[in-house]
């Protein structure tokens, strides 16, 4: 059986097990297009790397912040050189992004003008079940419309939004349909943290180009093999000589990164999913799955003007284009007049007894795929029915999750809706301290591997989802449906 310790420590060796692009799942075609852009032509670091900049609500008055949104195609220079065309919400690529508060709600009109249907699911967003983006609760190709009501009872966190239509979310996301939306407190506003110019946040994922720089969309697929961050191919960020937060959201269909300086410098992890970790943590690398956050520091003071850094994803093949993400280009020296992190960030509530057990199994076909057809995925032996309860919960319960991928080749995650957890063990070794510690919404699962979680469900009533957020194996029947009651 493959280990996380292996796979973590040796990323070429786990590329070569698990395919060209690193965990991934078998793709339905293994043959490179002979249209396709290849990928050693584009070149790197040669684009700024844009940083979103909030949207400004339509209203604000009242009790809520409201935002109209519109669902269109457009065309974004993503490739040096090419028009590729995206599907956006309100023409934005990457995805906009929404600044929230908690306690005061957020209320967002979609409209959708694709030749698709749509859903918009708020990752990590203790929302009522009509507001969820449910993969039925669809937004009608050609100018359906739908109002997502976001009441923001919640602390802090880096949440981010993205289509959740079944079976089209894949590609939905995959072309574009995905945003991110900042939710702070006073806790978190109550830190001396770097802020302003200095608070940068990164969404990255892979791609895929044909030779007339469009995006090849294929479902499972292992040859993607550029990089985007903040919707560029390698771009680099020019930083002064002081300290940045870089809020990083792992946005990719299937990828995992391992994120690290090129040269191994140290830096701290200040959160995760859902918001700030108790203390701040000291590391040499992030690892996330498709649908993780990582909340980290660096602090550039102590290069000269004129250095530069990779950021590197270190897990997979290190000869690969995908072993590099972007660059970092320190061009001025400025005074940082932020304090020293404190040892405590945020102080997390008690853990509740918990009162029910379960166990979910994880699992997809992993043999030679039959040509044409497609691998199907499972929980508990199950693939996704919308109109299956799989999991009913009493409102207000605390329950423990043990979670295990079964396959001995495919890696997975888990992602639960509605609420946040508490990661309690990792491969049956207690989580105390770490980049886990803190309140999650999603969980990696690398091959054989098992993770146990508390939750506590509370809030709102109704249907939610759990399942894979290698939005792939989501999209193959990787999903269950849960009912509080």
């Amino acid at each position: 059986m493959i280990t996380r310790r292996t796979l973590l420590r040796t990323g070429v060796a786990a590329s070569a097990t698990l395919g060209t692009a690193g965990l991934l799942l078998p793709a339905l075609t293994d043959v490179a297009q002979a249209a396709d852009l290849d990928a050693s032509t584009i070149p790197k670091f040669a684009q700024a790397m844009p940083v979103p900049q909030p949207l400004e609500p339509y209203s604000d008055d009242g009790d809520a912040d409201v935002y109209k949104l519109t669902m269109k195609e457009t065309t974004a220079e993503i490739v040096p050189g090419f028009r590729t065309a995206v599907r956006t919400y309100g023409d934005s690529f990457p995805g906009p992004l929404i600044q929230a508060t908690s306690g005061r709600p957020v209320v967002i009109h979609q409209t959708n003008r694709l030749s698709v249907d749509t859903s918009v699911h708020l990752h990590g967003g203790h929302v009522p079940a009509k507001s969820d983006g449910a993969p039925m609760d669809l937004i009608a190709a050609g100018g359906g419309r739908r109002t997502y009501v976001y009441p923001n009872q919640q602390p802090h966190a880096n949440l981010w939004f993205h289509d959740h239509a079944h079976h089209m979310e894949s590609e939905n996301v995959f072309r574009g349909l995905a945003g991110l939306y900042l939710l702070t407190d006073d806790v978190e506003d109550g830190l001396d943290l770097p802020d302003e110019e200095q608070d940068v946040p990164i969404a990255l994922r892979d791609a895929r180009f044909d030779s007339a720089g469009q995006l090849v969309y294929v479902m499972g697929d292992r040859l993607r093999n550029v990089v985007l961050a903040n919707g560029k191919a390698w771009p680099y960020f020019e930083v002064a000589t002081r300290r940045y937060r870089f809020r990083v959201f792992n946005t990719s269909n299937q990828r995992f990164f391992k994120l690290a300086l090129s040269d191994g410098s140290a830096f701290q992890q200040i959160g995760s999913d859902g918001g700030l970790l108790p203390a701040p943590l000291t590391t040499t690398s992030v690892f996330l799955s498709p649908g993780e956050r990582a909340d980290v520091v660096v602090d550039f003071g102590h290069y000269p003007v004129g250095t530069t850094l990779v950021l590197k994803n270190t897990f997979g093949d290190q000869s690969a284009p995908t072993a590099q993400v972007l660059q970092f280009r320190v061009t001025r020296r400025e005074r940082d007049d932020t304090e020293p992190l404190p040892d405590t960030l945020r102080t997390l509530p008690e853990l509740p007894a918990a009162t029910t057990t379960r166990d979910f199994r994880l699992s997809m076909d992993e043999g030679p795929a039959t040509p044409g057809a497609m691998p199907m995925a499972y929980i508990n032996g199950l693939v996704y029915d919308s109109d299956r309860i799989d999991t009913v919960i009493p409102y207000g319960s605390t329950e423990v999750w043990t979670v295990t991928n079964t396959n001995q080749r495919m890696p997975h995650n888990f992602h639960l809706h509605l609420v946040q957890f508490r990661v309690l063990e990792r491969g049956g070794k207690p989580v105390t301290s770490g980049p886990e510690c803190g309140l999650k919404d999603t969980v990696s699962l690398l091959p054989g591997e098992s993770v146990k979680l508390q939750a506590t469900f509370t809030g709102y009533r109704g249907e939610y989802l759990y399942h894979c957020h290698l939005i792939d194996h989501a999209a193959m029947g990787m999903m269950g449906t849960m009912k509080i009651v």
